[in-house]
Parts: structure tokens; sequence; C-alpha cells
């Protein structure tokens, strides 16, 4: 059987524009939903809108660098994240791959949330029924995408991404350009949230992929391989 293969996209961004605070893709958003796909035969591209090194946001490796899934991925991954391919190479490509997956971290909402090229590919995924997947702030890169028809992706679709109350207890509030849940709701998203902050929330909607927050991680790894039928 051939191998399924997703396009893993990461943020170039790694600080906040008017404040300077380091940020970057968040560890166990990424290793987690990596350990799923990978022991599901799926093979992985990276890439991120600058290519090269994408930024790592260091807090995440201080508060999940003992998660085992994080460690390991922390430790024996690095080439992964410090040589991501420019995303310019696959656009006009998604037929070479079956799915693209958003990470979070608070970068994607400062990059991939207005970045052309990153917006055209998910645009070409939706047309060609494959998912489009998201957790956390990755969200963000979907959430100002449009159909080929000029319809938010997103609108009227059963979603979820990092909510207000788990910004403003993260302490960003002040410092975000948009908010993401706000910007779900203004697009026409039916944004959903687990009972309790911080909370595990995974929704899928026809090709639309969504978790909450790091603990929706796993989740979201397992959603994509279902919608693989793997």
């Amino acid at each position: 059987m051939v191998a399924k293969k997703v396009l893993v996209v990461l943020t170039s961004c790694d600080k906040i524009p008017k404040t300077g605070k380091p940020i970057g893709w968040y560890l166990p958003e990424l290793a987690h939903p990596y350990d799923v796909l990978k022991e599901a035969g799926v093979e992985m591209t990276f890439a991120s809108p600058k290519g090269g090194v994408a930024p790592l946001d260091q807090v995440s490796v201080q508060m999940f660098g003992e998660d085992p899934s994080s460690k390991n991925f922390l430790e024996n991954h690095k080439e992964i994240w410090e040589n991501t391919r420019p995303l310019s190479e696959f656009v006009g490509k998604a037929s070479e791959f079956d799915a693209i997956f958003y990470p979070g971290g608070h970068g994607p909402m400062f990059d991939l949330a207005f970045d052309d090229e990153s917006l055209k590919l998910i645009a070409d995924f939706a047309a060609q029924n494959k998912p489009v997947a998201a957790v956390c702030h990755g969200p963000g890169a979907i959430v100002n995408a449009k159909t080929h028809d000029g319809e938010y992706l997103i609108k009227g679709k059963n979603v979820t991404g990092f909510s207000n109350t788990e910004e403003d207890q993260a302490g960003f509030t002040p410092e975000m350009n948009f908010l993401l849940e706000d910007r779900m709701k203004e697009v026409g998203g039916n944004y959903a949230i687990a009972d309790a902050p911080w909370g595990e929330k995974v929704i899928t909607d026809g090709v639309v992929i969504t978790g909450q927050n790091p603990a929706s991680a796993h989740g979201v790894g397992k959603a994509i391989v279902k919608a693989l039928g793997l």
C-alpha cells in the first residue's frame, strides 16, 4: 500500500511584532500528532513560510519537556524543524499530498494567518476534498482561508481553537492582533469549546479538523489518521 502523505506547516514567526515576546510553534502540538501519524505509517513533509529553522516556542519546552512524547521529539527529531522546506515549493502541489496540518503556538497567528501561499494551499486541499487540520492556535492559519468559491472555509462548520479564556489565562490577550475564538465566529464558524479551559476538544466537520489546545493535539492526530482511512 502506498503511504499516505501529510504536509505539516510550521510557523516562521519567532516573536510578537509589537512587543518582541518570543513565540514560535508549540512542542506537544507537533510531537503528539507526529507520533500518532508515524505509528499509522504516514509520511510527513515539513514546511514553513521562510523555510529553514522554524522557531520552537521555548515556553512549550519548559512546560512539556518532561512529557515523554515531547521529550523524545525534542531529543531525536531536531532536523525536522531546523530544515523545513519553503512553503512556496508546495503551492499548486496539493495533489501530491493527502492532508495538510498546522500545529499551534502563537506564531501562526502572526504569519500563516495572512500568508497568501498558505491560504492558496488550504483552498486547494479543500477543493480536492482532503483534510485540513489544525490544533490550538494552528486554526489561526485556516480561519482566513476561503474556498475556490470565495466563501470562508469554516463558514457554517463546527470548529474549535484556542479560546479567549485560555488566551487570557496564558497572559497573551493584550499582545494579540486578533483573538482566534472571536475571528472563528466572525467568519461564520460554529465555534465550540471543551467543558473546562485546557480540556480536550477535537472536532471533525467535512474536511476541517480542529483541536482546541495542547491537550487536543493527540486527538487531532487520531482524527487525521481516521480521515485518511487508516
